[in-house]
C-alpha cells in the first residue's frame, strides 16, 4: 500500500476529469465526463494524486455566493483508504469554501467523518430512477422564454436563500426549463439536462406538490421508456407519484449542515427536486 508521503493533493483542474471519471466509475457513480466537466466550471476543488500521477480521490466545493457552499463528488480510492485522505480532502473543501456555511448529502460511508468533523444531519434524500411510463402531458406548463430568466433566478434564490445564478444559467444553456405562469408571472419551474444514465429532472420550484407534479410530467410525458431521475427530499410527497410513473426508489442520502442553520422560510416557493444530489 502506498505511504502517505508518495501522494499529492494538488489544485482540480480540467486535466484531472478523465481520471476522476475512471474513480467515480469504480464507485459505480454514473457520470459522464460531461457530468464531471459540468461540476468543475461550478466549482473549486482538490484531487489526490499518486506516485504515477494517478487520481485517485477527489472533493469540490461549489459556492453559492456568499450565502453557502455545497460539498460535493468526495471520493478516495479504495485502495488508499484508511491513511486519513478523506478528513485531508474536507480539510481543503474547508479552507477552498472561505468560511461561508457548508452543507452535503452523505453516503452512509461518509457520514461518520462528517460527523467528526461538526456536520449535522438536517434530513434524507430519495433518489428515484428508471424507464418512465407513460404519462399524459399536463395543461398549464410551456417552456420557458428568453424574457423568463430573471423571474427563474429569482424564484429559485426565494426558494434556496442562495444566489445560485451561476447553476441556473448553466442549466438553461445546458438543459430546458419548463414553467407554470399565474397571472404572466412565472410561479414555478423545473429544469432537465443529460445526465449518467439518460437525463435527470431537477431542480423543480413549486408553490404546491401538484404544480410539481406537473412539471415533472410535462417532461416525462414525451420520454416514456426513457430513463429519467428524480432526487427529492423524503418529506415532499413526491415519493409516491414517482414510483408509480416508473421511477422506483434506488437510494438516497443524509443531507447535512455545518454550522446548523435553520432556512429562513420565506414566500411559498419550495424545491421539491434537487439540480442533484451533489447541487442541491
Amino acid at each position: 500500500m502506498p505511504m502517505q508521503n508518495q501522494i499529492d493533493i494538488v489544485a482540480f483542474g480540467p486535466e484531472h476529469l478523465d481520471g476522476a471519471v475512471v474513480l467515480s466509475r469504480a464507485e459505480g457513480w454514473p457520470h459522464r465526463r460531461e457530468d464531471w466537466m459540468m461540476m468543475l466550471q461550478l466549482s473549486l476543488g482538490a484531487v489526490v494524486t499518486d506516485t504515477d500521477g494517478r487520481v485517485a480521490g477527489t472533493i469540490l466545493v461549489t459556492p453559492f455566493g456568499t450565502d453557502f457552499a455545497t460539498i460535493n463528488m468526495v471520493i478516495v480510492d479504495k485502495s488508499l483508504r484508511g491513511l486519513g485522505l478523506g478528513r485531508k480532502l474536507m480539510e481543503r473543501a474547508f479552507q477552498l469554501a472561505q468560511g461561508r456555511p457548508l452543507r452535503l448529502v452523505a453516503t452512509k460511508e461518509g457520514l461518520p467523518l462528517y460527523e467528526k468533523l461538526g456536520f449535522v444531519a438536517t434530513g434524507t434524500i430519495r433518489q428515484h430512477q428508471g424507464a418512465v411510463e407513460a404519462v399524459a402531458a399536463p395543461d398549464g406548463v410551456e417552456e420557458m422564454q428568453p424574457g423568463d430568466a430573471d423571474a427563474i433566478r429569482a424564484l429559485d434564490r426565494q426558494a434556496q436563500q442562495a444566489d445560485r445564478c451561476a447553476l441556473i444559467d448553466t442549466l438553461i444553456e445546458r438543459g430546458r426549463i419548463a414553467v407554470i405562469r399565474k397571472g404572466g408571472t412565472v410561479e414555478a419551474f423545473a429544469a432537465i439536462r443529460a445526465f449518467g444514465r439518460g437525463e435527470v429532472i431537477g431542480p423543480v420550484v413549486a408553490p404546491d406538490v401538484e404544480t410539481a407534479r406537473r412539471l415533472i410530467a410535462h417532461f416525462a410525458a414525451s420520454r416514456t421508456g426513457a430513463f429519467l431521475r428524480v432526487d427529492t427530499g423524503s418529506d415532499t410527497g413526491l415519493a409516491p407519484w414517482l414510483e408509480e410513473i416508473g421511477l422506483a426508489h434506488v437510494g438516497g442520502g443524509v443531507t447535512m449542515r455545518r454550522p446548523l442553520t435553520q432556512d429562513a422560510g420565506t414566500g411559498q416557493a419550495t424545491i421539491f427536486a434537487l439540480a442533484s444530489q451533489a447541487l442541491g
